[in-house]
């Protein structure tokens, strides 16, 4: 295989077939209710929010939930797509709703059980914009919501589909850094060179986050 820093769409980290089952648990509640999630949103961008870090951030991976989201009043900071939703084309209002979207776009290409050096590095560009941006995946974004926990300013909240149940809300804290630190590493490939291009100090994840 060609090195990943050969061409930055390759495989940087890839997830193994042991760690496979870990993450189809959820990392956080899940619900169907994106008025409820919203307000929890709020809730943790309060609670959680430090004056040391940027301000807290809205995450949404996947199309679905990016429209949700979109459908119950808020654009999401970040969101990645991928037209698809359980490997299956989203449907065409979906679709057709995301098109028509203003923000920002930026187009990666990332595999599928894999981030590319490309998708962390708009991920990060994306983090730390002014204004919303969807990051348009050409692949698959599933493991996107990891290094987004990861990245993002504490108080963020990632929002990621379950297939089958609905969407799962992740509240950024140092404990929630330190599970999504956990199975990042368990990633197979250069886990240093993604912390780096992600901006992030894997030493500052655990106990206190980034204080």
């Amino acid at each position: 295989m060609t090195d990943a820093s050969d061409d930055p769409s390759d495989p940087l980290l890839t997830l193994p077939e042991s760690l496979r089952d870990a993450f189809k648990e959820p990392l956080g509640p899940v619900t169907t209710d994106a008025a409820a999630l919203l307000e929890a949103v709020d809730d943790t961008r309060e609670r959680h929010g430090s004056p040391d870090e940027g301000p807290p951030r809205l995450i949404a991976v996947g199309d679905v939930v990016t429209y949700h989201l979109r459908e119950a009043g808020r654009v999401p900071d970040v969101a990645l797509v991928d037209g698809k939703t359980e490997r299956e084309a989203v449907r065409e209002e979906i679709a057709t709703a995301l098109a028509a979207a203003e923000e920002r776009r930026v187009s990666v290409e990332n595999p599928a059980a894999a981030l590319s050096a490309a998708l962390l590095d708009a991920l990060a560009e994306a983090l730390a914009a002014d204004e919303p941006v969807t990051v348009e995946v050409t692949g698959e974004e599933d493991l996107a919501a990891l290094p987004a926990m990861l990245a993002a300013p504490l108080g963020s909240t990632v929002v990621y589909g379950q297939p089958g149940e609905g969407m799962v809300r992740v509240a950024i804290t140092p404990e929630t850094r330190g599970k999504a630190r956990e199975l990042f590493e368990g990633l197979t490939g250069d886990t240093a060179a993604a912390y780096e291009i992600l901006g992030v100090d894997s030493e500052k994840l655990d106990g206190a986050g980034s204080r």
